[in-house]
């Protein structure tokens, strides 16, 4: 018995779409009355339909709404009396305490222009371990002396509030009875509107004082640095007071329709897909790759950057990226901290604005085997407060000398902290990207380009122990000087490499799409810090038995461009040649995720980390427990549904396809000779018995990876447990993938239940 439906649709190819899935349509005679394949028919039928959302600008001019829900300078000089904003601006740019009286005056100034939105509450907004934000909205309600309601703000709840500090990632700080911990008003971020709650960034730390949260070591990594920089700079300008960390960040993410994306329980609980063969077309003609937008995507692309405009994210680039359903999003550079929270806050908005276009956000690292997965790209620069970009060429030799002497201190920070510099940036969904033909390699190296790397050879070529004569002075300023003109047009683009340079910043590419930013630009500003009070120190010691600085910082630039040759390379970084040519560098190669998060404990780590103030020993060990538990918890959960999936979904299916296989064997045998049958039925017994030996392989894998995971679970160590995961876990999700993947391609597409790859990633 079939089914037959009529159709009526105004587009020839909605008509054929449905059609194609209707005639699969079978009576509901089954007890399981929405089977898994029904689900993704029903998605397909629903995509079908889909049509783009309006969105509705405020204003044709950017510039009329443009950071009109931020409490921003322009904003405090209008709601705040002039001693509250003075008190702001020099807690902001002097690091000034805020009184209570103060205050108080803010917190009102601030509800003010709050409710001119209507707004209701308010929130402390921070930034848990969890790679996420976290918000608690209380209303402005309260009672007033004589028993009626008010609308209430004060300065006390502006600037701390205490919520449960152990109901986040913590490290073992704080037990369950130990609940308290304290956010703390970050006033050099300002506070924004969301929908009817006003938004103040804060910090978030225990009871006892440790960093719970990426902001309060963020803040200090900045401060180094500032510091050190500073200090640097000054032997060329005394002019300079301070020295700002900026952070341009490019967020890439994947699409999917809301509808597919509900009929994949693998992608709602752990933001990849556990199973999925290959479409037979992906990314391989590269016709996606900056290509035209799809109208659906276009429109939420406009209302994404309508909202980040109101919120004051500078949000400028909107591109197709390599794979299919793959895009990017990127903003004018800003300071590093307030560029983190703005990227916080964009994953937030991405999530909320694509349900309104029937959309789901994928930000994990690798949604889809076998196509491109998303990063994060940090391109990270040092600025002067005299307007100096430190990592961009100057007009002048001396110019040119900071230059080099910042770019030089790079190369030497990588080289010494790139196990550090893995540990900030690897995930067991980073894991899966780092490494492929489209990703940098969990090697770190630093890309300057050939004429900027062989400018760098000749200066050593020219130094000498000995003191230069004017002559060869004259000839070394000469060749510094040519920098400029050497880097015009000559500043090559290297995707392979982790840490490259491009012009005036250094674009650290093996960031996570799902990562706080602020994990890969802690270590890397109070590395930078580390190295220049290193480079510093030498300098100073050199001059104290008696050198000319200028004669110290060129002996000091030669050892240190020699010590860091290593950490230079030009070449591909994806080649099995670049892992061989690496490892006779002295270069790690570090893929297993557990060993890489452990590098936070090694002595050069520590020395960074705790040498420059960002954490405690407790802190510290803090971090290293809660990336490892992480790491664990997330491939306990894919593990988990990986074995619901394939045994209660999957292997039913695989039989009810066999079954059907069989008795179209029996027909066979009933109407055709033995010989004609004989001829015939083999190919049908051969695939009987390839999909029995799926079966029994996967029902085997699941059950000894259900075992070792039991077996992982009763480890009491953090660390213990984790490296049984990576190790005795997480093969088998590969290997009971494999036996889904081939069932995917011989079971009949009528009745496989999840949505397929062709269908998830070629949705308009």
């Amino acid at each position: 018995m079939h089914i037959f439906i009529v159709l009526r649709c105004k587009k020839p190819q909605t008509a054929l779409l449905l059609c194609q899935k209707a005639v699969f349509l079978q009576p509901t005679t089954s007890k399981r009355k929405t089977s898994m394949s029904k689900m993704r028919f029903y998605a397909l039928q629903e995509l079908a339909n889909r049509r783009p959302v309006k969105v509705d600008y405020p204003s044709e001019k950017l510039s009329d709404y443009y950071g009109d829900h931020v409490f921003d300078r322009k904003k405090m000089q209008e709601y705040l009396p002039s001693e509250a904003y003075k008190a702001v601006i020099n807690a902001i740019e002097k690091g000034t305490p805020i009184n209570r009286e103060m205050a108080d005056m803010i917190a009102n100034g601030m509800k003010n222009w709050a409710k001119t939105f209507n707004v209701t509450h308010y929130t402390h907004w921070f930034q848990p371990l969890t790679d996420g934000t976290a918000e608690k909205h209380d209303g402005f309600i309260e009672f007033g002396d004589d028993g009626d309601v008010i609308e209430r703000f004060s300065g006390k709840l502006l600037i701390q509030q205490e919520p449960d500090a152990s109901s986040f990632p913590n490290g073992g700080i704080r037990n369950t009875f130990e609940a308290r911990g304290y956010t703390a008003w970050d006033v050099s971020s300002p506070a924004f509107i969301v929908d009817s709650t006003l938004c103040i960034p804060t910090i978030f730390i225990s009871y006892t004082g440790e960093a719970l949260d990426y902001k309060t070591p963020l803040l200090k990594a900045l401060a180094a640095v500032d510091k050190a920089a500073t200090e640097v700079c000054k032997m060329f300008d005394p002019n300079v007071k301070r020295v700002f960390a900026n952070l341009g960040w490019e967020q890439e993410y994947f699409l999917v329709d809301t509808a597919l994306h509900n009929a994949r329980p693998d992608l709602c609980l752990t933001g990849r897909t556990l199973m999925g063969h290959s479409s037979a077309k992906d990314q391989q003609l590269d016709d996606h790759y900056f290509g035209s937008i799809p109208p659906r995507v276009t429109n939420f692309m406009k209302e994404l950057e309508l909202e980040c405009h109101r919120l004051g994210i500078p949000a400028k680039t909107r591109h197709n990226e390599v794979a299919p359903n793959q895009f990017e999003l990127a903003p004018i550079f800003e300071d590093v901290n307030r560029a983190n929270d703005h990227n916080q806050l964009v994953m937030d908005l991405m999530k909320r604005i694509a349900a309104k276009h029937n959309f789901t956000v994928l930000l994990h690292e690798k949604p889809f085997k076998g196509v491109n997965g998303s990063g994060k790209h940090n391109n990270w620069s040092l600025c002067t407060d005299t307007g100096i970009n430190l990592f961009s060429p100057a007009k002048t030799a001396e110019g040119n000398m900071l230059f080099l002497t910042f770019i030089v201190n790079v190369l030497m920070m990588v080289y010494k902290n790139q196990d550090l510099l893995r540990a900030s940036i690897v995930s067991a969904g980073n894991s899966h990207r780092l490494g492929a033909n489209e990703a940098p390699p969990a090697i770190l190296s630093i890309f300057l380009g050939r004429h900027l790397s062989h400018m760098l050879d000749e200066i050593v070529a020219r130094l000498s122990d000995a003191k230069l004569t004017p002559d060869e002075k004259k000839a070394l300023q000469l060749g510094i000087g040519r920098i400029p003109a050497i880097l015009q047009d000559n500043t090559d683009r290297n995707r392979t490499s982790p840490f490259a340079f491009t012009g005036n910043r250094f674009e650290f590419r093996a960031a996570g799409s799902s990562a706080n930013c602020a994990a890969s630009m802690i270590v890397i500003n109070a590395a930078m810090a580390h190295q220049l009070n290193e480079f510093k120190a030498q300098i100073d010691e050199l001059t104290a038995g008696g050198m000319e600085q200028e004669e110290a910082l060129y002996k000091v630039l030669k050892e240190t461009i020699i010590a860091s040759q290593n950490i230079r390379f030009e070449g591909d970084g994806y080649s099995e040649g670049w892992k061989e040519e690496a490892a006779r560098r002295g270069l790690t190669n570090i893929c297993h995720v557990p060993e890489a998060i452990m590098k936070f404990n090694d002595p050069q780590s520590r020395s960074v980390l705790i040498g420059e103030k960002i954490f405690n020993e407790n802190e510290l060990n803090c971090r290293v427990e809660v990336e490892l538990e992480k790491f664990t918890k997330k491939l306990q959960i894919e593990s988990r549904v990986l074995g619901d999936l394939a045994i209660n979904h999957i292997v039913p299916t695989a039989v009810i396809y066999q079954n059907r296989l069989l008795e179209n064997l029996r027909g066979l045998k009933e109407i055709f000779s033995a010989e004609e049958y004989a001829e015939m039925a083999e190919d049908r017994k051969d695939l009987v018995r390839e999909i029995q030996r799926r079966i029994l392989s996967i029902k085997d894998a699941v059950q000894n990876m259900t075992e070792a995971r039991k077996v992982a679970n009763h480890l009491d160590s953090h660390v213990e447990k984790a490296f049984s995961y990576e190790e005795k876990v997480r093969p088998y999700l590969e290997e009971i993938r494999d036996h889904i993947d081939h069932l995917e391609l011989e079971i009949d597409d009528e009745i496989w239940p999840l949505p397929k790859y062709r269908e998830l990633l070629f949705t308009k």
